[in-house]
């Protein structure tokens, strides 16, 4: 079955009790007992499942190509429970260009709770196998990467987690199944925040886990979520599943903007450097072309100067909101480094956008109103 019919009918069935086509959102914390005391219906506690959560579940694991799905209150929280469900002293492999919380938390968490992370270059193989002599429990990837959009070969890291022992996460928010699908390649989990491209209208925070199959270490993140209780509430699963109706088109969209807008910025004399995996130009651009379905709605460039033009760029703009995050039907900008900080290895002239749903041509015009400011050009 062809994704955009997975999308509109996975986990979609009319309701029982009404008939309704949309379904109802269930704000019930607990459920009737049997006389029997057991539970016919399948649910027990809105912490352990709800109608609306083992919904979403059903269709995200469908379209993912997986055998079971866990959601969680926020991607962060999601990706906490991997790492969670680790040891003290297992060991880490970890991208040195990813989300920062997924950094941070590795850094200032999970490292003097006991594991052991070595980041690394994720795109040079040689820096993987080297990381990977030592034993290692959980390969983390991010590709393309945030904010810098690097891209890294999943199947080459796949063989060599595989050859060592080690499991592969894989944070696919950025491409979503649609644009690329981990679990294919490989790889044991699949991350994401739903917050972004599934909700799709900056409206529903939200994580998700999907597994390949019920390995244990997805049954010890399914006993994570229901001990530990960071879960969505039933609006917010039925936010995300609404979204994911439509994710199909939308990621198209996306898609074919940002690719608009990459090649616009790339020969933009106020430009300095674009980093988009569709551009031919770009490093991993063969890598993503075997990987990917398309190129997605998330972009980065470089303005010619420094941290002050950067900042000028993104006070001049008109149609792009200066916001975080990404992934709705409206185009962001943000300068990075400012929000990752001191510590930030982001350089100071970048800024990442997230390239919604408008008409590229209005937004090519806006980007170039606001590099060539006044009298810049």
């Amino acid at each position: 079955m062809h994704l955009e019919t997975l999308a509109v009918h996975a986990a979609q069935r009319p309701d029982p009790a009404t008939g309704a086509i949309a379904p109802p959102i269930s704000l019930s914390t607990t459920f009737e007992r049997d006389p029997s005391g057991e539970y016919p219906r399948g649910f027990e506690y809105s912490r352990d499942s709800n109608p609306n959560r083992a919904a979403l579940e059903e269709a995200m694991a469908l379209l993912e190509g997986g055998e079971a799905a866990a959601a969680f209150s926020s991607g962060m929280a999601a990706a906490t429970a991997v790492f969670q469900a680790l040891a003290p002293g297992d060991r880490v492999v970890a991208p040195n260009d990813a989300y920062m919380g997924v950094g941070k938390i590795l850094r200032d968490v999970f490292l003097p709770w006991g594991l052991d992370v070595a980041f690394v270059d994720m795109d040079d193989l040689a820096q993987v196998r080297e990381a990977l002599e030592t034993p290692t429990r959980l390969v983390w990837i991010e590709t393309p990467s945030n904010p810098l959009l690097k891209v890294t070969n999943i199947a080459a890291v796949v063989a060599l987690a595989k050859a060592s022992g080690a499991a592969v996460a894989c944070d696919n928010t950025w491409c979503t199944p649609i644009f690329q699908r981990p679990l294919d390649l490989g790889v044991d989990l699949v991350v994401h925040a739903t917050t972004k491209y599934i909700g799709g209208h900056h409206d529903v925070l939200g994580g998700m886990v999907v597994s390949k199959s019920a390995t244990p270490l997805f049954k010890r993140i399914r006993e994570l979520q229901i001990q530990a209780g960071a879960v969505p509430s039933p609006f917010e699963a039925w936010l995300a599943l609404r979204g994911l109706r439509t994710l199909p088109l939308r990621m198209r969209a996306h898609a074919d903007h940002a690719m608009a807008l990459a090649g616009f910025l790339d020969a933009h004399p106020a430009v300095e450097l674009v980093h988009y995996p569709g551009l031919p130009t770009h490093p991993g651009h063969d890598i993503a072309a075997r990987q990917m379905r398309a190129f997605g709605g998330m972009l980065s460039f470089q303005v010619k100067g420094g941290h002050d033009e950067a900042m000028a760029v993104a006070a001049r703009v008109r149609l792009f909101t200066r916001a975080t995050s990404l992934g709705g039907f409206e185009s962001l900008i943000e300068h990075r480094a400012s929000i990752e900080g001191p510590s930030t290895k982001t350089p100071v002239n970048l800024l990442r956008l997230s390239v919604g749903l408008e008409h590229p041509e209005d937004l090519c015009a806006d980007l170039d109103q606001a590099l060539r400011g006044q009298g810049r050009l």
